[in-house]
């Protein structure tokens, strides 16, 4: 067993060698040489400066919550606000569905490098991001962790840190898991399996490795989870009330949507002497007069006939996914200095998600037949048009079902030789990846179908379509006969026709490729010594090169409720180079620099760099601090895409849109090729403790700070139009005269290098191992290892250059916010014939916003800066885990059976107030209990 499931490297050496591992096959190392993410220093005993964690194979295989690596690393409390299958539900249209991102320090994804094995990785959207889906889950030996920014490393991306998926490159064996789980609601069904082998030849000089999987996990379309149904929302005050010296807003239970139903409900109406509000639409299209509750606004209703609207109960709660891949390398060391090695890999990834009911506004004219049906020709007597919300229970649900294949190849050479009288170590690669998505939107509204479709009128005698008289059909028929439009009853539940359905919904698709090819080269060796001790250098370069296509059919590019995708085109090319050092001062000082230039193709030269110092006065203190300028340069969505277009008009503040208040526009959303490198200065202060008087225990805090500046983000023509109005030039040469004369202005909208982003905070971590002979003197081999971490953020500063900038730390609302406190501990006994593992994890309570003022009397005036509100408390949670496993022998295979429970006490996850998911889906578990079971053998 390791010494540590989640292990603190570089406190010192014995512990560093045991928890580290090599970045790269191809380096033929001493035993006690060792090459840690975050540097490319290959040095014996070397302690960086910067903070890495590392979570063992064992620790994996014990903690797990599925048979998924990347939704146990996303536990980690440096980890916040990741992109999962469970919160981008409903990301229909952007890419994101079903994929796993890591996100450090909440500073985004796009800021988080993902590396296998030390190299990057194609991504699997057109932000770069990479799925950690597609990584060779039997293979994977180790995921470190780097907390601070690392691209004098590695580059752009690395501004909140690095985390890298370590592959077990030299397997000797035969090895099999096979898995299988549900959830305590008897849904969730899933399984995987997966296969490794390794075996030496040629006297050793040789290896080959091969792996494969497959796993399933079936989706949960709805949720029918007891705490989804308790009507848990935000509803606005009554005029009088506010007032009185009352919030403007309540948070109450009991509360639901009333202005949409499933059937479709009156809201509004022009004409006519009977009122009509409030009748909504049930079975057969049967009308009912809708019961308001004791409090009621635009949209919800306290009490009366909230449960009525069905929305909240038939959205997606989790992603059906199935995946599969292969993985194969093969190796030879040729001479003492010189392996070559090949590796190939291929992922296939397919989702599919309910993203919930296709909710609408609709007008229906007085004339509508089946408004006329429904309702009698004397209720509808002078009246012009009634409006109706309706969340289309006989519509299904909008869906996104995306396939995603990833493709990896590399070559590659290394080995160590003599350099200076001392060792060096090299190694070269050339490495190109390609994704292939197909991003297939299923069930979607076309927008003007479904408007033909919805006027439907009886037709008049001697009509153009031939039909008999008090036929309903389309209005726009009677004009263009041949215009295939089939009317569609909207009023009720059980009345449309397949045939109206299937012409107003369609499934727009678009094909993306993205390509990456990398070349790169690394030397590190020692060569000289000062009184202190030996320098060591690190020197290195690197070819990179990224692409994106894609297609879309014209069909497919507008008109439509989501989606209206374009294809992207682009490419841009990154040549770099680097130079790190490892410097002894002497009295247990060390001084690490590292240095970076980097030519971009589209913006042009940029330099990055690091400077980080320890210091270990006694054996049992190590002091470190880390100071660096980190980039992250535009990705291929930022610089090329093709976007959508609108019209519309600005406000008419004259004040804030000067002349263009009232104007009207035409917007077309495209990449910026303008666009720079964003800038980050990181500073990380902290130490480690390593008591002598209590071997095996370790205990490390270290304060962080992150600040971004020219960061980049997306704005739209009003904010345009008001920043040109200040004077911002940038913002100005967006707006120009329309050319095609259609509207006022044509507007540009890209994003710019505008924003900036702050944040800090505190990482905690505390491990102990502590060997059962140590305590009872008994020569047992069983051992217990206690592991806690946490993070207490400070501080998460988001400043867009247009709003107010709000501190998110201690908000609790959703994947965008950060609670101040994220924990997880773990305790595991193994012994040679059985582990137990409890895993204890969680986040602070917080606020829903945190610009929220909370009153119930006497309160000042709501603004939009700063609203009112009763209640803004939002629950932490604390989830506990745990995992049962048996050691076994079958013939030569050792064994293990083993039995996990998530979420033992079936706790609820973290309500919100909010319609819809009442749940935080980030940092929350969705589904309850769950019960996963399995088996591993292997063969040494």
């Amino acid at each position: 067993m390791a010494m540590t499931a989640v292990a603190l490297v570089h406190v010192a050496p014995a512990l560093a060698q045991e928890a580290a591992t090599p970045q790269d096959g191809t380096q033929a190392l001493a035993s006690n040489q060792i090459v840690v993410t975050g540097t490319r220093v290959v040095r014996d005993g070397f302690k960086s400066p910067t903070p890495l964690t590392v979570m063992t194979q064992e620790a994996i295989q014990n903690q797990s919550p599925t048979n998924n690596i990347a939704d146990l690393i996303n536990q980690m409390p440096a980890l916040a606000g990741s992109t999962r299958p469970s919160n981008s539900r409903l990301a229909i249209s952007s890419g994101l569905a079903g994929i796993n991102t890591m996100n450090l320090r909440n500073l985004g994804e796009v800021r988080t490098l993902v590396l296998l094995d030390g190299r990057r990785s194609v991504g699997s959207t057109i932000t770069g991001l990479v799925d950690i889906n597609t990584f060779p889950q039997a293979l994977v030996k180790s995921v470190e962790i780097v907390t601070g920014g690392a691209s004098a490393a590695y580059g752009s991306d690395a501004v909140a840190g690095v985390v890298n998926y370590v592959l077990d490159k030299k397997y000797e064996g035969f090895k099999v898991n096979a898995d299988t789980g549900i959830t305590d609601k008897g849904d969730g069904f899933n399984y995987s399996f997966n296969a490794a082998i390794g075996k030496s030849f040629a006297d050793g000089r040789g290896h080959i490795l091969l792996s494969g999987e497959y796993a399933h996990k079936d989706g949960i379309f709805e949720v029918d989870r007891d705490w989804n149904q308790l009507g848990y929302r935000t509803v606005a005050n009554t005029a009088a009330a506010i007032a009185a010296g009352g919030p403007a807003s309540l948070v109450v239970s009991g509360a639901g949507t009333w202005n949409t139903t499933p059937g479709g409900i009156i809201r509004s109406q022009v004409g006519g002497t009977t009122s009509l509000r409030g009748i909504y639409f049930g079975q057969s299209g049967t009308a009912r007069q809708y019961q308001f509750g004791s409090l009621s606004d635009s949209s919800q209703t306290v009490g009366g006939d909230w449960e009525v609207n069905d929305t909240s109960r038939n959205i997606g709660l989790d992603a059906q996914d199935d995946r599969r891949g292969v993985f194969g390398r093969l190796s030879y060391q040729l001479t003492d200095w010189l392996e070559v090695y090949g590796e190939a890999s291929y992922n296939w990834n397919k989702t599919l998600f309910n993203a919930g009911p296709q909710a609408a506004t609709m007008t229906l004219t007085g004339d509508n037949a089946y408004l006329i049906n429904a309702l009698g020709s004397a209720a509808l007597a002078g009246v012009t048009s009634v409006t109706l919300g309706t969340s289309a229970s006989d519509l299904p649900y909008r869906k996104n079902n995306s396939t995603r294949e990833v493709q990896r190849y590399t070559i590659g050479a290394g080995g160590e030789f003599q350099m200076f009288g001392n060792k060096a170590v090299w190694d070269a690669y050339g490495q190109y990846g390609r994704t292939d998505t197909h991003e297939l939107l299923r069930d979607i509204m076309n927008t003007s179908r479904m408007a033909l479709a919805t006027d439907a009128v009886f037709a008049p005698a001697g009509n153009a379509l031939g039909v008999a008289a008090g036929t309903i059909v389309c209005r726009s028929s009677l004009t263009s006969p041949t215009n295939g439009c089939v009317p569609l009853n909207r009023l009720g539940t059980g009345v449309a026709s397949q045939a109206a359905i299937d012409y107003v919904l369609g499934d727009p698709y678009r094909d993306q490729t993205f390509k990456q090819t990398v070349a790169g080269i690394n030397l590190s060796t020692t060569p000289f010594a000062t009184w202190a001790g030996d320098v060591s250098v690190a020197i290195g370069g690197e070819y990179r090169k990224e692409e994106v296509s894609g297609y879309v059919p014209t069909e497919y590019q507008s008109g439509w409720s989501v989606g209206n995708f374009r294809p992207t085109f682009g490419s841009y090319n990154v040549k770099e180079a680097y130079v790190e050092t490892v410097i002894p001062l002497g009295l247990g000082a060390e001084f690490n620099g590292a240095a970076r230039l980097t030519d971009y193709s589209t913006s042009g030269t940029v330099t990055t760099w690091k400077a980080g110092l320890t210091w270990q006065p006694i054996p049992d203190i190590l002091l470190r601090g880390t100071r660096s300028r980190d980039i992250r340069a535009p990705n291929l969505n930022e610089l090329f895409q093709s976007g959508t277009s609108r019209t519309n008009t600005f406000g008419t503040n004259a004040s804030a849109y000067g002349k263009y208040a009232g104007a009207t526009f035409r917007e077309l959303t495209t990449g910026n090729l303008a666009l720079k490198p964003e800038k980050a200065d990181t500073l990380t202060l902290g130490g480690v403790l390593q008591p002598r008087f209590a071997p095996g225990l370790s205990i490390s805090v270290d304060w962080f700070r992150t600040k971004v500046k020219d960061a980049i983000a997306q704005f739209y023509a009003d904010d345009i139009a008001q920043r040109c109005n200040e004077g911002i030039e940038s913002f100005c040469a967006a707006i120009v005269a329309d050319p095609l004369g259609e509207r006022d202005y044509y507007v540009t909208a890209s994003p710019f290098n505008f924003a900036q982003v702050k944040v800090r905070g505190i990482d905690y971590a505390v491990n102990y191992n502590l060997p059962m002979d140590r305590l009872f003197n008994n020569g047992s081999s069983s051992s217990l290892t206690l592991n806690g971490t946490a993070t207490n953020y400070l501080e998460n500063l988001v400043d867009n250059g247009i709003s107010v900038p709000v501190d998110t730390v201690g908000q609790n609302s959703g994947q965008s916010s950060t609670p101040k406190w994220i924990f997880r501990m773990s305790a595991t006994f193994d012994t040679p014939t059985y582990s137990i593992t409890a895993v204890g994890r969680g986040v602070s309570s917080g606020t829903y916003n945190n610009t929220y003022i909370v009153c119930t009397t006497d309160c000042p005036t709501s603004t939009a800066a700063n609203p009112t509100i009763n209640n803004n408390h939002v629950d932490g949670t604390f989830y506990t885990d745990l995992n049962l496993t048996t050691k076994i022998k079958v013939g030569g295979y050792d064994g293990q059976l083993f039995f996990n429970i998530t979420n033992l006490f079936d706790k609820d996850p973290i309500l919100l107030p909010e319609t819809g998911l009442s749940a935080n889906s980030t940092y929350s578990d969705l589904l309850g209990r769950a019960f996963r079971v399995g088996v591993r053998f292997k063969t040494n």
